[in-house]
């Protein structure tokens, strides 16, 4: 698995998109610093950005990968490989040459203007975490659409619906759903519903470690009014984190028993 990370991971950090990647976040990170020198509004304006933009590069690329890489892939598992080898070492080497390009590219920027002495240094390093998680998650979710789609323009095509779906159509569905039942007790609803989708786990994690009450929304009240903040953080990143593990075993289900 190891040899099999190391080379998708190296493969994939010479590519040219990677490097793209990494330059957008980096001169994002700049120009929000030119703009304005606050490190804590800087964190706040790149929140939205992030919680839009990662889950959308993580579903493209894992897609992507999986197709462009098919042929490789079967000349693996004609080879004396478990195929939870194979598919585990693919989506960490995409995974983490994903993650190391978003962690640097805004790391750069925020080191130069001196986040190490900044007390926001902790607001930033769960920024990069919440950013890095949702990249594992949509690129597992991506090679779970890959796997079970041997089209390829269907299978692209299911990725930006699933991406579509959960930044933006889920908050869309959600909100009319609270305004059409507002004279029920919904907290309880609130909670579940807010579980099915990692990007609003992600965006209410990182306001309770910002605490801003006044972004927190209905369902980031929720959470703290029935958890509170310290308890709130770690039940949504202990969700979060089965979204990364849970798609991840579908993933080496669906690889098993799928007819190469």
């Amino acid at each position: 698995m190891f040899k099999i990370l190391t080379y998708s991971f190296y493969d994939l950090v010479r590519s040219r998109w990677s490097y793209i990647y990494f330059l957008f976040y980096s001169g994002l990170g700049f120009l929000l610093f030119f703009l304005n020198s606050d490190t804590s509004k800087a964190i706040i304006t790149l929140l939205n950005i992030i919680l839009v933009l990662t889950p959308l590069i993580g579903t493209i690329f894992g897609v992507m990968y999986y197709y462009n890489s098919r042929e490789f892939t079967e000349l693996l598992l004609a080879q004396p490989l478990k195929r939870s080898v194979i598919f585990t070492g693919q989506y960490l080497g995409l995974s983490l040459s994903l993650s190391l390009s978003f962690v640097t590219g805004l790391g750069i920027p925020f080191i130069l203007y001196g986040i190490f002495r900044s007390p926001a240094i902790w607001n930033f390093s769960t920024l990069l975490l919440i950013g890095a998680a949702l990249t594992f998650i949509f690129t597992a979710l991506a090679y779970n659409i890959g796997l079970a789609n041997d089209d390829k323009i269907k299978g692209f095509g299911l990725a930006i619906l699933l991406w579509l779906t959960l930044a933006l159509i889920y908050d869309g569905i959600f909100i009319l759903a609270l305004i059409m039942f507002n004279d029920y007790p919904l907290d309880k609803f609130a909670l579940l519903a807010t579980s099915f989708n990692p990007i609003d786990l992600a965006r209410i994690l990182i306001l309770l470690k910002l605490d801003i009450s006044a972004l927190l929304g209905y369902t980031g009240a929720v959470f703290q009014k029935f958890f509170g903040t310290s308890l709130g953080m770690l039940v949504s990143s202990t969700v979060l984190l089965l979204w990364i593990v849970l798609p991840v075993r579908l993933m080496i289900w669906q690889a098993a028993k799928k007819d190469f």
